[in-house]
Protein backbone atom coordinates (compact mmCIF):
# COMPACT_ATOMS: atom_id res chain seq x y z
CA UNK A 1 0.00 0.00 0.00
CA UNK A 2 1.14 3.60 -0.76
CA UNK A 3 0.42 6.96 1.11
CA UNK A 4 -1.89 8.96 -0.84
CA UNK A 5 -1.41 13.36 0.04
CA UNK A 6 -4.05 15.69 0.33
CA UNK A 7 -2.97 19.48 -0.29
CA UNK A 8 -4.14 22.68 -0.73
CA UNK A 9 -3.21 24.28 -3.64
CA UNK A 10 -3.66 27.97 -3.08
CA UNK A 11 -2.74 30.14 -0.32
CA UNK A 12 -4.96 27.83 2.54
CA UNK A 13 -8.01 27.92 3.41
CA UNK A 14 -9.52 25.79 0.51
CA UNK A 15 -11.38 23.22 2.19
CA UNK A 16 -8.76 20.92 3.05
CA UNK A 17 -10.49 19.58 6.36
CA UNK A 18 -14.30 18.89 5.04
CA UNK A 19 -12.62 16.43 2.15
CA UNK A 20 -10.40 14.44 4.20
CA UNK A 21 -13.28 13.84 6.75
CA UNK A 22 -15.59 13.06 3.66
CA UNK A 23 -12.79 10.39 2.53
CA UNK A 24 -11.27 9.22 5.80
CA UNK A 25 -13.20 6.59 5.75
CA UNK A 26 -11.46 4.48 2.73
CA UNK A 27 -8.16 4.77 4.80
CA UNK A 28 -7.00 2.97 8.02
CA UNK A 29 -4.86 6.13 9.33
CA UNK A 30 -4.72 10.25 8.69
CA UNK A 31 -1.78 11.48 9.32
CA UNK A 32 -1.07 15.40 9.81
CA UNK A 33 2.89 16.09 8.12
CA UNK A 34 3.48 20.17 8.52
CA UNK A 35 2.01 23.08 10.34
CA UNK A 36 1.28 23.75 13.49
CA UNK A 37 -2.32 25.76 14.99
CA UNK A 38 -2.01 28.06 12.27
CA UNK A 39 -4.05 25.44 10.38
CA UNK A 40 -7.37 25.66 10.58
CA UNK A 41 -9.34 22.76 9.22
CA UNK A 42 -13.35 23.85 9.84
CA UNK A 43 -15.72 20.37 10.05
CA UNK A 44 -19.50 20.58 9.46
CA UNK A 45 -21.78 17.84 9.77
CA UNK A 46 -25.15 17.41 11.38
CA UNK A 47 -25.49 20.67 11.74
CA UNK A 48 -22.44 21.06 13.80
CA UNK A 49 -19.31 23.19 12.84
CA UNK A 50 -16.05 22.46 14.28
CA UNK A 51 -12.32 23.88 13.45
CA UNK A 52 -9.43 21.63 13.93
CA UNK A 53 -5.93 23.12 14.66
CA UNK A 54 -3.36 20.08 15.15
CA UNK A 55 -5.46 17.50 15.25
CA UNK A 56 -5.89 15.35 11.75
CA UNK A 57 -9.42 15.44 9.91
CA UNK A 58 -10.06 11.95 10.34
CA UNK A 59 -10.55 12.39 14.63
CA UNK A 60 -14.28 11.99 14.24
CA UNK A 61 -13.56 7.75 12.67
CA UNK A 62 -13.29 5.69 15.89
CA UNK A 63 -12.12 3.36 13.66
CA UNK A 64 -9.23 5.30 12.14
CA UNK A 65 -5.76 5.72 13.81
CA UNK A 66 -5.02 10.01 13.71
CA UNK A 67 -1.16 10.57 13.42
CA UNK A 68 0.42 14.27 14.59
CA UNK A 69 3.86 13.54 12.43
CA UNK A 70 6.89 14.42 13.56
CA UNK A 71 7.04 17.85 10.91
CA UNK A 72 3.96 19.16 12.81
CA UNK A 73 4.87 21.96 15.67
CA UNK A 74 2.72 21.57 18.73
CA UNK A 75 1.54 24.11 21.20
CA UNK A 76 0.45 22.11 24.56
CA UNK A 77 -2.17 24.87 25.52
CA UNK A 78 -4.07 24.73 21.94
CA UNK A 79 -3.94 20.82 22.18
CA UNK A 80 -5.48 20.77 25.31
CA UNK A 81 -7.97 23.09 24.55
CA UNK A 82 -9.20 21.09 21.17
CA UNK A 83 -8.96 17.41 23.14
CA UNK A 84 -11.54 19.35 25.44
CA UNK A 85 -13.74 20.05 22.56
CA UNK A 86 -13.43 17.14 21.22
CA UNK A 87 -14.77 15.13 23.74
CA UNK A 88 -17.75 17.81 24.39
CA UNK A 89 -18.64 16.55 20.67
CA UNK A 90 -18.61 12.87 22.06
CA UNK A 91 -15.40 11.97 20.26
CA UNK A 92 -12.63 9.81 22.02
CA UNK A 93 -9.11 11.20 21.16
CA UNK A 94 -7.15 9.25 23.28
CA UNK A 95 -8.18 6.09 21.77
CA UNK A 96 -7.54 6.62 17.61
CA UNK A 97 -4.61 9.22 18.24
CA UNK A 98 -0.83 8.96 17.97
CA UNK A 99 1.67 11.93 18.85
CA UNK A 100 5.32 11.46 16.98
CA UNK A 101 8.08 11.81 19.43
CA UNK A 102 10.24 13.88 16.91
CA UNK A 103 7.45 16.60 16.35
CA UNK A 104 8.61 19.74 18.08
CA UNK A 105 6.73 21.64 20.98
CA UNK A 106 5.95 25.76 20.73
CA UNK A 107 6.73 27.42 24.25
CA UNK A 108 5.16 30.22 25.20
CA UNK A 109 8.31 32.07 24.31
CA UNK A 110 8.03 31.36 20.69
CA UNK A 111 4.50 33.36 20.99
CA UNK A 112 6.33 36.14 22.40
CA UNK A 113 9.09 36.25 19.96
CA UNK A 114 6.61 35.77 17.35
CA UNK A 115 4.66 38.50 18.32
CA UNK A 116 7.67 40.62 19.19
CA UNK A 117 8.80 40.27 15.62
CA UNK A 118 6.09 40.88 13.74
CA UNK A 119 5.17 44.32 15.47
CA UNK A 120 8.93 45.55 14.94
CA UNK A 121 8.10 45.03 11.50
CA UNK A 122 5.78 47.79 11.36
CA UNK A 123 4.16 47.91 7.50
CA UNK A 124 6.35 45.69 6.48
CA UNK A 125 4.86 42.94 8.60
CA UNK A 126 4.22 39.46 6.92
CA UNK A 127 0.74 39.08 8.38
CA UNK A 128 1.53 36.06 10.78
CA UNK A 129 -0.84 34.25 12.71
CA UNK A 130 1.33 34.82 15.80
CA UNK A 131 1.14 31.18 17.10
CA UNK A 132 4.72 30.90 17.62
CA UNK A 133 4.82 29.07 14.38
CA UNK A 134 8.09 30.42 13.00
CA UNK A 135 10.41 30.72 16.15
CA UNK A 136 9.55 27.15 16.81
CA UNK A 137 10.58 26.37 13.24
CA UNK A 138 13.67 28.41 13.70
CA UNK A 139 14.31 26.79 16.50
CA UNK A 140 14.18 23.26 15.08
CA UNK A 141 16.24 24.02 11.92
CA UNK A 142 18.91 25.97 14.63
CA UNK A 143 18.82 22.58 16.64
CA UNK A 144 17.65 24.04 19.90
CA UNK A 145 14.38 22.81 19.97
CA UNK A 146 12.52 20.69 22.73
CA UNK A 147 10.61 17.84 20.67
CA UNK A 148 7.38 15.50 22.51
CA UNK A 149 10.11 13.06 23.19
CA UNK A 150 11.97 15.18 25.74
CA UNK A 151 8.62 15.95 28.13
CA UNK A 152 9.52 12.08 29.03
CA UNK A 153 12.86 13.35 29.99
CA UNK A 154 13.84 13.46 33.64
CA UNK A 155 16.21 16.76 32.76
CA UNK A 156 12.93 18.27 30.91
CA UNK A 157 11.92 21.71 32.98
CA UNK A 158 16.17 21.65 32.82
CA UNK A 159 15.75 22.39 28.84
CA UNK A 160 13.10 24.17 28.77
CA UNK A 161 14.33 26.69 31.48
CA UNK A 162 17.31 27.12 28.99
CA UNK A 163 16.01 27.70 25.97
CA UNK A 164 13.68 30.12 27.54
CA UNK A 165 16.52 31.90 29.07
CA UNK A 166 17.95 32.13 25.40
CA UNK A 167 14.02 33.37 23.93
CA UNK A 168 14.33 36.09 27.05
CA UNK A 169 17.67 37.29 25.46
CA UNK A 170 16.45 37.52 21.92
CA UNK A 171 13.05 39.38 23.48
CA UNK A 172 15.17 41.64 24.82
CA UNK A 173 16.39 43.11 21.64
CA UNK A 174 12.93 44.35 20.94
CA UNK A 175 10.53 47.32 22.55
CA UNK A 176 8.27 44.82 23.37
CA UNK A 177 6.67 44.39 27.08
CA UNK A 178 5.59 40.70 28.42
CA UNK A 179 4.80 38.43 31.40
CA UNK A 180 6.04 35.06 30.62
CA UNK A 181 4.47 34.11 34.05
CA UNK A 182 1.17 34.77 32.48
CA UNK A 183 1.56 31.66 30.16
CA UNK A 184 3.66 29.14 31.75
CA UNK A 185 1.08 27.57 33.97
CA UNK A 186 -1.57 26.52 30.70
CA UNK A 187 1.52 25.62 28.81
CA UNK A 188 2.45 22.97 31.46
CA UNK A 189 -1.03 22.17 32.17
CA UNK A 190 -1.12 21.10 28.43
CA UNK A 191 1.73 19.38 28.80
CA UNK A 192 0.23 16.62 31.14
CA UNK A 193 -2.53 16.36 28.49
CA UNK A 194 -0.22 15.52 25.62
CA UNK A 195 1.65 12.64 27.99
CA UNK A 196 -1.57 11.17 28.36
CA UNK A 197 -1.24 10.14 24.78
CA UNK A 198 0.57 7.54 22.78
CA UNK A 199 3.99 9.20 21.71
CA UNK A 200 5.58 7.02 19.85
CA UNK A 201 8.21 6.54 16.46
CA UNK A 202 5.41 7.59 14.33
CA UNK A 203 7.49 6.75 11.27
CA UNK A 204 8.28 3.37 12.99
CA UNK A 205 4.48 2.86 12.94
CA UNK A 206 3.51 4.00 9.72
CA UNK A 207 6.31 1.74 7.63
CA UNK A 208 4.92 -1.18 9.86
CA UNK A 209 1.64 0.30 8.69
CA UNK A 210 2.72 -0.29 4.73
CA UNK A 211 3.72 -3.74 5.30
CA UNK A 212 0.46 -4.66 6.57
CA UNK A 213 -0.80 -3.20 3.32
CA UNK A 214 -2.70 -0.24 5.33
CA UNK A 215 -3.75 2.72 3.66
CA UNK A 216 -2.57 5.62 4.55
CA UNK A 217 -3.81 9.17 4.03
CA UNK A 218 -1.45 12.53 4.71
CA UNK A 219 -2.83 15.66 5.43
CA UNK A 220 -1.24 19.11 4.51
CA UNK A 221 -1.90 22.06 6.19
CA UNK A 222 -2.02 25.36 4.70
CA UNK A 223 -1.23 25.91 1.01
CA UNK A 224 1.16 25.40 -1.41
CA UNK A 225 2.05 28.83 -2.36
CA UNK A 226 2.77 29.57 1.11
CA UNK A 227 5.43 26.53 1.27
CA UNK A 228 8.99 27.86 2.59
CA UNK A 229 11.02 27.23 -0.40
CA UNK A 230 8.16 27.68 -3.51
CA UNK A 231 5.73 30.16 -2.03
CA UNK A 232 5.65 33.91 -2.47
CA UNK A 233 8.48 34.13 0.02
CA UNK A 234 8.74 35.86 2.60
CA UNK A 235 5.08 35.79 2.76
CA UNK A 236 4.89 32.06 3.00
CA UNK A 237 4.69 29.81 6.34
CA UNK A 238 7.54 27.67 8.05
CA UNK A 239 7.36 24.28 6.47
CA UNK A 240 7.04 22.56 3.25
CA UNK A 241 3.53 22.41 2.13
CA UNK A 242 3.89 20.75 -1.11
CA UNK A 243 3.95 16.83 -1.95
CA UNK A 244 7.69 16.51 -0.85
CA UNK A 245 6.85 18.02 2.90
CA UNK A 246 4.75 14.55 3.43
CA UNK A 247 7.75 12.45 3.09
CA UNK A 248 9.76 14.93 5.64
CA UNK A 249 7.28 15.07 7.58
CA UNK A 250 5.89 11.50 8.16
CA UNK A 251 8.99 10.10 7.52
CA UNK A 252 7.82 7.95 4.53
CA UNK A 253 9.90 7.57 1.49
CA UNK A 254 9.38 8.96 -1.73
CA UNK A 255 7.92 5.28 -3.37
CA UNK A 256 5.57 4.84 -0.99
CA UNK A 257 3.43 8.17 -2.62
CA UNK A 258 0.30 7.09 -4.29
CA UNK A 259 -2.72 9.77 -5.52
CA UNK A 260 -1.67 13.72 -5.18
CA UNK A 261 -5.03 15.45 -4.27
CA UNK A 262 -5.30 18.55 -5.17
CA UNK A 263 -7.76 20.97 -3.44
CA UNK A 264 -8.31 24.52 -4.68
CA UNK A 265 -11.28 26.89 -4.47
CA UNK A 266 -13.22 28.23 -7.62
CA UNK A 267 -11.86 31.37 -6.85
CA UNK A 268 -9.23 32.50 -4.63
CA UNK A 269 -8.56 34.00 -1.37
CA UNK A 270 -5.60 35.09 0.55
CA UNK A 271 -4.85 36.13 4.77
CA UNK A 272 -2.52 38.27 5.56
CA UNK A 273 0.24 40.11 3.64
CA UNK A 274 1.61 38.77 0.38
CA UNK A 275 1.24 39.30 -3.67
CA UNK A 276 -2.11 38.18 -4.58
CA UNK A 277 -2.29 38.69 -8.91
CA UNK A 278 -6.42 38.14 -8.89
CA UNK A 279 -6.90 40.25 -5.99
CA UNK A 280 -10.40 42.23 -5.90
CA UNK A 281 -10.51 45.47 -4.24
CA UNK A 282 -14.21 46.19 -4.90
CA UNK A 283 -17.99 45.43 -4.76
CA UNK A 284 -16.83 41.59 -6.51
CA UNK A 285 -14.52 41.33 -4.35
CA UNK A 286 -16.72 41.99 -1.06
CA UNK A 287 -19.37 40.10 -2.56
CA UNK A 288 -17.41 36.87 -2.67
CA UNK A 289 -15.75 37.38 0.78
CA UNK A 290 -19.72 37.78 2.23
CA UNK A 291 -21.08 35.02 0.20
CA UNK A 292 -18.06 32.68 1.09
CA UNK A 293 -17.72 33.71 4.68
CA UNK A 294 -14.40 33.69 4.11
CA UNK A 295 -12.90 35.07 7.32
CA UNK A 296 -10.21 32.97 8.97
CA UNK A 297 -10.96 29.67 10.89
CA UNK A 298 -7.56 30.55 13.10
CA UNK A 299 -7.52 34.51 13.28
CA UNK A 300 -10.55 35.61 11.91
CA UNK A 301 -9.79 37.77 9.63
CA UNK A 302 -11.22 38.39 6.49
CA UNK A 303 -10.08 37.16 3.41
CA UNK A 304 -8.93 39.02 0.61
CA UNK A 305 -10.83 37.35 -2.43
CA UNK A 306 -10.14 37.03 -6.06
CA UNK A 307 -10.29 35.55 -9.06
CA UNK A 308 -9.28 31.84 -10.05
CA UNK A 309 -5.02 32.04 -11.05
CA UNK A 310 -4.41 29.21 -13.43
CA UNK A 311 -1.02 30.01 -14.11
CA UNK A 312 -0.84 29.80 -9.88
CA UNK A 313 -2.88 26.56 -10.19
CA UNK A 314 -0.56 25.04 -12.45
CA UNK A 315 2.75 26.22 -10.70
CA UNK A 316 1.38 24.11 -7.96
CA UNK A 317 0.41 21.32 -9.41
CA UNK A 318 3.47 20.56 -11.02
CA UNK A 319 5.68 20.91 -7.81
CA UNK A 320 3.81 18.40 -6.33
CA UNK A 321 2.47 15.98 -9.30
CA UNK A 322 -1.30 16.08 -8.41
CA UNK A 323 -3.08 13.48 -9.81
CA UNK A 324 -6.50 14.57 -9.01
CA UNK A 325 -8.46 17.88 -8.31
CA UNK A 326 -11.42 18.84 -6.26
CA UNK A 327 -13.21 21.99 -6.45
CA UNK A 328 -13.98 23.91 -3.41
CA UNK A 329 -16.83 26.58 -3.14
CA UNK A 330 -18.23 26.50 -6.24
CA UNK A 331 -21.56 27.21 -4.79
CA UNK A 332 -20.13 30.97 -3.70
CA UNK A 333 -19.91 31.78 -7.48
CA UNK A 334 -23.48 31.03 -8.23
CA UNK A 335 -25.31 34.55 -9.18
CA UNK A 336 -22.54 35.91 -11.32
CA UNK A 337 -23.11 36.90 -14.68
CA UNK A 338 -19.90 36.51 -16.04
CA UNK A 339 -16.75 34.61 -13.90
CA UNK A 340 -13.19 36.14 -15.00
CA UNK A 341 -10.42 33.27 -15.04
CA UNK A 342 -6.62 34.66 -15.26
CA UNK A 343 -4.99 32.75 -17.73
CA UNK A 344 -1.92 34.40 -17.86
CA UNK A 345 0.30 37.65 -16.65
CA UNK A 346 1.97 40.72 -18.52
CA UNK A 347 4.97 40.74 -16.41
CA UNK A 348 7.98 42.66 -16.88
CA UNK A 349 6.98 43.56 -20.69
CA UNK A 350 6.22 39.71 -21.22
CA UNK A 351 3.09 37.91 -21.45
CA UNK A 352 3.67 34.70 -19.79
CA UNK A 353 1.59 31.63 -18.46
CA UNK A 354 3.28 30.89 -15.33
CA UNK A 355 4.06 32.22 -12.02
CA UNK A 356 7.59 33.95 -11.79
CA UNK A 357 10.39 33.72 -9.11
CA UNK A 358 9.56 37.96 -7.89
CA UNK A 359 5.84 38.91 -7.74
CA UNK A 360 6.22 41.62 -5.74
CA UNK A 361 8.90 43.93 -7.27
CA UNK A 362 8.21 43.92 -10.72
CA UNK A 363 4.31 44.83 -11.97
CA UNK A 364 2.43 41.44 -12.80
CA UNK A 365 -0.74 42.22 -14.38
CA UNK A 366 -3.34 39.07 -14.09
CA UNK A 367 -5.10 38.49 -18.03
CA UNK A 368 -8.37 37.07 -17.92
CA UNK A 369 -10.74 34.99 -19.84
CA UNK A 370 -14.39 35.68 -19.56
CA UNK A 371 -16.94 32.48 -18.65
CA UNK A 372 -20.46 32.33 -18.71
CA UNK A 373 -21.95 32.04 -14.99
CA UNK A 374 -24.51 30.48 -13.02
CA UNK A 375 -27.88 31.64 -11.33
CA UNK A 376 -28.87 27.70 -9.41
CA UNK A 377 -28.41 27.37 -5.88
CA UNK A 378 -25.89 24.54 -5.82
CA UNK A 379 -26.51 23.73 -2.44
CA UNK A 380 -29.83 22.61 -3.41
CA UNK A 381 -28.60 19.98 -6.03
CA UNK A 382 -28.30 16.19 -5.78
CA UNK A 383 -25.56 15.06 -8.33
CA UNK A 384 -26.52 17.44 -11.42
CA UNK A 385 -25.16 20.90 -12.17
CA UNK A 386 -25.97 23.53 -14.25
CA UNK A 387 -24.27 23.35 -17.80
CA UNK A 388 -22.19 26.61 -17.34
CA UNK A 389 -20.93 25.22 -14.50
CA UNK A 390 -19.82 22.34 -16.04
CA UNK A 391 -17.87 24.62 -19.19
CA UNK A 392 -15.80 25.76 -16.04
CA UNK A 393 -14.75 22.64 -15.08
CA UNK A 394 -14.06 21.42 -18.46
CA UNK A 395 -11.95 24.53 -18.99
CA UNK A 396 -9.36 24.55 -16.08
CA UNK A 397 -9.10 20.91 -16.85
CA UNK A 398 -8.16 21.45 -20.49
CA UNK A 399 -5.79 24.16 -19.11
CA UNK A 400 -4.28 22.17 -16.11
CA UNK A 401 -4.65 18.98 -17.69
CA UNK A 402 -5.46 17.38 -14.25
CA UNK A 403 -9.31 16.06 -13.67
CA UNK A 404 -11.40 17.60 -11.31
CA UNK A 405 -13.31 14.94 -9.98
CA UNK A 406 -15.24 16.05 -7.54
CA UNK A 407 -16.76 19.66 -6.50
CA UNK A 408 -18.34 20.63 -3.20
CA UNK A 409 -21.17 22.74 -3.41
CA UNK A 410 -21.89 23.48 0.43
CA UNK A 411 -19.89 23.68 3.96
CA UNK A 412 -21.65 19.97 5.33
CA UNK A 413 -19.59 16.79 4.78
CA UNK A 414 -22.90 15.91 2.55
CA UNK A 415 -22.73 18.84 -0.07
CA UNK A 416 -19.99 16.80 -2.64
CA UNK A 417 -20.49 16.39 -6.47
CA UNK A 418 -18.92 13.01 -7.17
CA UNK A 419 -16.87 12.34 -10.73
CA UNK A 420 -15.93 9.45 -10.47
CA UNK A 421 -13.20 10.33 -7.67
CA UNK A 422 -11.85 9.00 -4.43
CA UNK A 423 -14.97 8.13 -3.16
CA UNK A 424 -15.25 5.34 -6.14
Amino acid sequence: MKADVLLGLQWGDEGKGKIVDVIAPKYDIVARFQGGPNAGHTLEFNGLKHVLHLIPSGIFHENIVNIIGNGVVIDPMVFKKEILALEKLGAKPQKNLFISKRAHLILPTHRLLDAASEASKGKEKIGSTLKGIGPAYMDKTGRNGLRVGDIFSPDFKKRYDFLVEKHKQLLGLYDFKYDLKEHEPAWFDGIETVKQFKCIETENYLNHAFAEKKSVLAEGAQGSLLDIDFGSYPFVTSSNTVCAGACTGLGIPPNKIGNVIGIFKAYCTRVGSGPFPTELNDATGEALRKSGNEFGSTTGRPRRCGWLDLPALKYAVAISGVTELIMMKADVLSGHDTIKVCTHYNYNGQKIDFLPYDITSFPLTPVYKDCKGWKSDLQNLAQSIPSELEEYIQFIQKEIKVPITMISVGPDRKQIINRSGILV
